[in-house]
């Protein structure tokens, strides 16, 4: 409490410190709401949808794992997507993509033709399928719960499956110019796939029967290690779900990133609110004290009511004659007309000056110019 204001400054500060940790934390649960609509955002802690990198029940670093187990060599590739640096050689998936560029696509088109093996599909891929195959399949949201290998022979990618578990993701509502491996109720084609030139390519619109929640089900995992085509080399490509090519701090996700700047943010803006100020928290210039000229005017006017201002008025004289006698330097014994100067010297009025030293009428208005000199000399302010 400042007791000359009578302002509790510490609870001031800590109410303004709470308000901006309030503040900052809004604003952390912004960044993190709208990180999901980033590249790279998912929602959940643990990944994106489909990255090899994610333990969630969407994620499938299970698949992976699976690969590395029956001994494929099992890489991701992080950053935008580049024909140069794809091995013709290797399987490369590309699931839940929906920020994957034009040229990304047309760099995929060229590395299936070369002879590589692509599987792609999921979120967003109706949009860049086209890129990569000419009559691409065009996705719908509708889905199946089981699906079953279609085709005889079946395609190498399902063969020996009887069936698959799914979670209704989606469909291929056409096949295009591919040719449909795997459906399910209705129908639903989940799965079709297609020689290009040297390589192949294999669509998933649901991508579930590979991601980790439902890998262990029925036939799942031999889908999984089909799609793999026999290749020696699996890249998973996860610079579409957020991953850079940089080390520390930028090789995280976007997501991630935004999330690390908000908690940042709300951390610091706690210690500045927390810490203890260099300088005092109250205003540089100090208050003066409350006007005292309402009180004089009461109090005179009160004194004037007695009938006897006489009286009533002479001890405020006798200090106004002492005040002005001190801080002029006249003697104890100066005259009335010597202490009438020095109080007009002192910025008194003519009537205030007069009252003070004895020279003015004892009436009403003597009293009252009598306790405004007084006022004026003791450092009273309107």
């Amino acid at each position: 409490m400042n007791p000359e204001t009578g302002v509790d400054t510490i609870g001031a500060a800590r109410r303004r410190a709470t308000r901006l940790s309030v503040a900052a934390g809004m604003a952390f649960l912004v960044l993190a709401a709208l990180s999901s609509f980033l590249p790279g955002g998912g929602g959940q802690g643990g990944g994106s949808p489909s990255s090899s990198y994610s333990n969630r029940p969407d994620g499938t670093s299970a698949w992976a794992e699976l690969l590395s187990r029956f001994g494929h060599r099992v890489d991701r590739l992080r950053g935008d997507l580049d024909s140069s640096g794809l091995d013709p050689g290797a399987t490369v998936v590309v699931l839940d993509a929906p920020g994957l560029t034009a040229a990304e696509a047309r760099d995929l088109g060229r590395f299936v033709r070369l002879g590589g093996h692509l599987v792609a599909g999921g979120t967003g891929s109706g949009d860049w399928l086209a890129s990569v195959i000419s009559g691409a399949p065009t996705l719908t949201s509708r889905g199946t719960r089981t699906a079953a290998p279609v085709g005889s022979p079946p395609a190498p990618e399902v063969a020996g499956i009887r069936t698959v578990r799914a979670a209704r993701l989606g469909s291929w509502r056409q096949s295009g110019a591919l040719d449909p491996i795997l459906a399910g109720e209705g129908g639903r084609i989940i799965a079709v796939a297609r020689d290009v030139e040297r390589g192949r390519v294999v669509a998933v619109a649901d991508p579930s029967p590979v991601q980790n929640a439902l890998l262990a089900v029925d036939d799942d995992a031999a889908l999984a290690l089909g799609l793999a085509a026999g290749r020696q080399t699996v890249l998973f490509a996860e610079g579409a779900h957020g991953y850079g090519r940089g080390e520390g701090l930028a090789a995280l996700p976007r997501r991630w990133r935004l999330t690390l700047a908000g908690l940042g943010l709300a951390a610091a803006v706690w210690l500045v609110g927390r810490s203890r100020r260099f300088g005092p928290p109250e205003d540089e210039a100090r208050p003066l004290a409350p006007a005292r000229w309402a009180y004089v005017d009461a109090v005179a006017g009160t004194l004037a009511r007695t009938r006897r201002p006489h009286e009533a008025v002479e001890p405020v004289r006798r200090r106004a004659r002492e005040l002005i006698a001190g801080r002029t330097g006249l003697p104890p014994d100066a005259g009335p007309e010597e202490l009438y100067r020095a109080a007009v010297r002192l910025g008194l009025t003519e009537d205030e000056a007069a009252a003070a030293v004895g020279g003015g009428p004892i009436d009403e208005s003597g009293v009252l110019a009598a306790g405004r000199a007084l006022a004026r000399l003791t450092g009273g302010r309107r």
